[in-house]
């Protein structure tokens, strides 16, 4: 009901030209398939989490269709992005800030699903496809008012427990695994098919999963061990990630 209230703003709003509703992988019906997910894919849900996100898009895509196609002022869009990590999360339940506490009170890390993976990339990369999206559509390039995928390459998908090896080689600390038979659903395999934004906006993932991975635990390492700013951190691994683009030659970064 916020998306729609939010929506229905902008349709009594003429100044709002675009409309980016990030939602998350989690809004495909899982199938557990070894492959990633399409744009065209089937939407939904097995836990409320999941659903509510298929929820919005589509919800975004009834009001694209019935409202603002008539609209030549306002474009919409939506994004889907993989399992973010980055430096400065400290939520709950997520594989990184978890691992980060437990290193930083000298606890061993615990992994509830060791073989589970999912589309992890650092945070930075599907903000850098958000950014880019909407500036095509800022210059009413109407082709792109549709879903979008952003996730890491294909080859970089790894398993929970192979983050938790690489934290705990890359700094210090320990690993334990304990699964729980009665634990709430969890989908094992999730991955992202992101050939449409690769081919259409020409966007891509800047880093491998190492390198995301590396970036990450040096913001915390720092943050802790030589208690530097947060702010002024990200501001860093900001510049370090848009030179990085730049060496690419991606569209985005020039």
């Amino acid at each position: 009901m916020g998306l729609i209230n939010i929506l229905e703003s902008v349709r009594e709003n003429s100044s709002v030209k675009v409309v980016l509703n990030v939602t998350s992988d989690k809004c495909y019906e899982n199938k557990e398939w070894v492959w990633g997910y399409r744009e065209t894919e089937a939407l939904g849900g097995f836990d409320p989490y999941s659903a509510s996100k298929a929820c919005s898009e589509i919800i975004t895509s009834s009001y694209r269709n019935s409202f603002f196609k008539k609209d030549k002022n306002t474009l919409i869009s939506s994004a889907r992005a993989g399992n973010v990590i980055g430096g400065g999360d400290w939520a709950k339940d997520r594989i990184i800030p978890d691992c980060m506490r437990a290193i930083s009170s000298n606890q061993p890390i615990i992994i509830r699903n060791p073989e589970s993976i999912r589309p992890w990339q650092h945070v930075l990369e599907p903000l850098s496809g958000y950014l880019w999206l909407v500036a095509k559509l800022i210059s009413e390039e109407k082709e792109y008012d549709e879903a979008w995928n952003f996730g890491p390459n294909p080859e970089e998908i790894v398993t929970v427990k192979e983050i938790a090896e690489f934290i705990t080689g890359r700094w210090k600390g320990s690993y334990k695994i304990d699964s729980d038979p009665d634990a709430w659903h969890e989908a094992r395999y999730l991955q992202l098919d992101c050939s449409k934004a690769f081919q259409r906006l020409k966007w891509k993932a800047v880093l491998d999963i190492k390198s995301a991975l590396d970036m990450t635990v040096s913001w915390y390492k720092k943050y802790y061990d030589d208690k530097a700013d947060a702010y002024q951190l990200c501001l860093s691994q900001i510049e370090e990630y848009s030179k990085k683009a730049a060496e690419l030659n991606l569209v985005w970064a020039k």
